[in-house]
């Protein structure tokens, strides 16, 4: 089902998961006097407290999805994961962006890897893993070291690990719980860049300009915009978002991670993976834009024409994980500085507390 008409203003849009990214996203649609209904299963969702309405439900509780669709007038959602029944009953009852392709490519490693370099992208060479003989298979093909990670599920470095030279295969089978895989050949990079990008329903995109990604514990620390590669890359890997929501026919802001490689004084760009949703590397927009990340996927599902991604600063992003949001008050007296907390009732180690953007005069 695809939206028939621009939603106008007061008009309810309809988010699945109640996190961090469905908060910024309701706070980004009461902007443009429109109103979000989450949700989540979650009591505690920090997008509770900014939505117009919230319903706290199973993902699999039929008769409170059909009394969601029933109150929006388009659905999107927050998160990769959603239950593939979940996304059937609600797409046929309302509009539902990004659609049930690109949701059920981005939740299958293996099947996400197979489009990739079927429309023509570089990849990590890679193989379908079922059992721990087939790992071996694999192994044999694809050589170590290598990444062996669940097809389904996993984020921030979890569901997954390494094969080097010395690693039992039965024991990394049972690392990731017995289940079905995919094994990646490793890829010597120089750094982690990524795009964020959004597809309208008429086909429309706008591209951001590309981050440097940088990692702590499999965490994403910081994005540094923009990233230190020549411009005809910086070009090249925008192409490659804007490739890849069309093939999907997308309709939102995707995520597209990228490794950055130099080879025979050349560089090169190669896919690691896709996020069809706001993401986490594009929350610098939010204080460097003049329309954010958020901003433009509500834009993009509810039909509005789509903002300028030009940024009119250069930024860092940091992201605040557990104690980190305790230096608030130190935090919010910097100068040049965009604060966001997330509302979280609990501080944990590693947790996603909220993020601060720290803002530079544009040099290029």
């Amino acid at each position: 089902m695809r939206l028939a008409h621009p939603l106008p203003p007061n008009s309810v849009i309809g988010i699945l998961g109640g996190g961090q990214l469905g908060r910024m996203l309701a706070l980004a649609a009461a902007r443009l006097g429109l109103r979000c209904h989450i949700y989540a299963p979650e009591a505690d969702s920090p997008a509770f407290q900014v939505a117009a309405a919230f319903t706290c439900a199973a993902y699999d509780d039929r008769d409170a999805l059909e009394a969601f669709a029933a109150a929006v007038d388009v659905v999107t959602y927050e998160f990769e994961n959603v239950p593939a029944e979940t996304a059937s009953i609600l797409g046929r009852l309302k509009p539902l962006a990004p659609g049930a392709e690109a949701l059920a490519t981005s939740q299958d490693r293996f099947v996400e890897k197979t489009f990739l370099a079927g429309i023509g992208l570089e990849t990590a060479p890679f193989a379908a893993v079922d059992d721990e003989a087939g790992l071996e298979r694999a192994v044999a093909r694809i050589g170590r070291p290598s990444i062996l990670k669940t097809r389904r599920f996993g984020y921030d470095g979890k569901g997954q690990t390494t094969l080097r030279a010395e690693t039992a295969l039965a024991a990394a089978w049972a690392q990731i719980g017995a289940r079905p895989a995919i094994l990646e050949g490793f890829v010597a990079f120089e750094k982690e860049v990524s795009v964020i990008a959004a597809r309208g329903w008429d086909g429309a995109i706008a591209v951001y300009d590309v981050p440097e990604n940088r990692h702590a514990n499999h965490i994403l620390h910081q994005s540094i915009v923009p990233a230190a590669i020549a411009p005809e890359t910086a070009a090249e890997a925008r192409e490659i978002a804007a490739r890849i929501a069309a093939a999907l026919d997308y309709v939102g802001v995707i995520g597209v991670e990228l490794f950055f490689a130099r080879g025979q004084g050349a560089e090169r760009l190669i896919v690691n993976e896709i996020a069809p949703r706001v993401h986490n590397s594009g929350h610098w927009t939010m204080d460097a834009c003049t329309v954010s990340q958020f901003e433009q996927h509500i834009r993009a599902v509810a039909g509005w024409p789509l903002g300028s991604p030009e940024r009119h600063s250069d930024v860092i992003m940091t992201n605040l994980l557990g104690e980190d949001a305790e230096n608030w008050q130190n935090l919010a007296r910097e100068p040049h500085s965009g604060l966001h907390l997330y509302g979280k009732a609990e501080c944990r180690a590693g947790r996603k507390m909220g993020h601060i953007n720290r803002l530079t005069p544009r040099q290029g």
